[in-house]
């Protein structure tokens, strides 16, 4: 079940996959995919089943079908490290994928710009559209509302008993929304939200705000 809120006069939904949909654009904003790092364990010995390769592509496709958007923006670290063989896959992905697709660039996002030119994916360091600012890291600038990533954002609740959960979130503050990691293997960085703050967790494939 997804979670809708609307941001300075524009309508967002949040997915549970971890991605947020802006209606009024017909964009999907999406971070830390982090395409490459199962290939990237792989290669140096990690036991990862080869089969966790494609399920990357697998969420990207599910959520892609869902909204049917105009265009994807990647909020950096599409992909975690090098060219490694998973780049083919990637290829075949945009091939197939009818949205146009961005990536404001991240910290692990080294592969040569000239290998997302031809695919046609241009890249930016940051992008402003209208009265947002859409980052990898976080920023705060006046005037503007930051989406961003990097941070992998979770939080800890209290269950039945001594259980505590840890869970990934989507994380608002007054002038920022942080995505969760859109990919697996990716960790999670838990926050500690003021009052001010709101939440939204990723739960049973539900958003829900907390």
């Amino acid at each position: 079940m997804t979670h809708s809120l609307t941001l300075k006069n524009q309508k967002f939904v949040l997915h549970p996959l971890g991605g947020i949909f802006w209606e009024e654009k017909s964009r999907l904003l999406i971070s830390d995919v982090h395409l490459g790092k199962v290939a990237h364990f792989r290669k140096f010995g990690a036991a990862v089943p080869r089969k966790a390769l494609h399920n990357n592509y697998r969420l990207l496709d599910e959520i892609v079908t869902y909204f049917n958007p105009f265009q994807i923006c990647f909020l950096g670290d599409l992909f975690h490290s090098s060219l490694n063989k998973e780049w083919e896959l990637f290829e075949n992905w945009i091939a197939k994928t009818p949205a146009e697709v961005v990536l404001v660039s991240g910290n692990h996002d080294i592969i040569a710009p000239h290998k997302f030119e031809k695919l046609n994916i241009p890249i930016f360091q940051e992008w402003i559209l209208d009265d947002f600012l859409l980052t990898h890291h976080p920023e705060k600038r006046e005037g503007y509302f930051n989406f961003c990533g990097h941070i992998h954002p979770a939080i800890r609740l209290q269950g039945f008993g001594r259980q505590k959960l840890r869970l990934p979130c989507f994380f608002k503050s007054e002038s920022q929304m942080i995505l969760p990691a859109f990919g697996e293997f990716t960790g999670m960085h838990v926050l500690q939200p003021k009052a001010s703050d709101e939440v939204f967790v990723i739960v049973e494939d539900e958003v829900v705000q907390v």
